[in-house]
């Protein structure tokens, strides 16, 4: 039996994201690709004296699930949103100072499809900055499907950044 969508008294607040100043959003998912974008998001924030909002998310399971699996499915979603979290900070920690003076940016994880995410983002914010392909499974194609979605159906300039032959080093916690 698949579980019940959350009633109209029930539903959650926005999210903080979508309350957040319009700026740069830069997608991050860990790969170099995203490292290079995040890079580059931070140069184009300092050049556009705008926020940077840096933008994690990961793609839930299905909506409908068996009974009692739905409890398993949440508690997997909510471990994976953690340990996205923590791979964007470690990203952030190392571009960061590459960037001296900048600010440091908005982190949000978010819980979603990372195309409908920054594609809603679009719509209210400056850029949309992303690695030309990310962590996907098709390394034959030039570009990815999220950059190639952002690009065909955003709703405001979208900056893909390719990825180097040098690796951005993201300092790694092992606590």
């Amino acid at each position: 039996m698949p579980t019940a969508p959350p009633s109209p008294s029930s539903t959650p607040a926005p999210h903080p994201f979508t309350t957040a100043p319009p700026g740069i959003v830069v997608g991050v998912d860990g790969s170099d690709g995203s490292l290079w974008a995040l890079d580059r998001a931070f140069t184009e924030a300092a050049a556009l004296s705008l926020p940077l909002h840096v933008l994690s998310a990961v793609n839930p399971s299905p909506a409908g699930f068996a009974p009692g699996v739905a409890e398993l499915a949440e508690e997997s979603a909510e471990r994976l949103l953690r340990g996205m979290c923590e791979v964007t900070e470690r990203a952030i920690a190392g571009v960061a100072p590459r960037h001296p003076g900048a600010p440091m940016p908005a982190l949000f994880a978010l819980l979603g499809n990372p195309i409908d995410t920054l594609l809603e983002a679009s719509a209210r914010h400056h850029t949309l900055v992303v690695g030309a392909r990310g962590n996907g499974g098709f390394r034959r194609l030039l570009l990815g499907s999220v950059a190639s979605a952002l690009v065909h159906h955003a709703a405001c300039p979208v900056l893909l950044v390719p990825a180097r032959n040098t690796p951005i080093e993201a300092p790694v916690d092992i606590t």
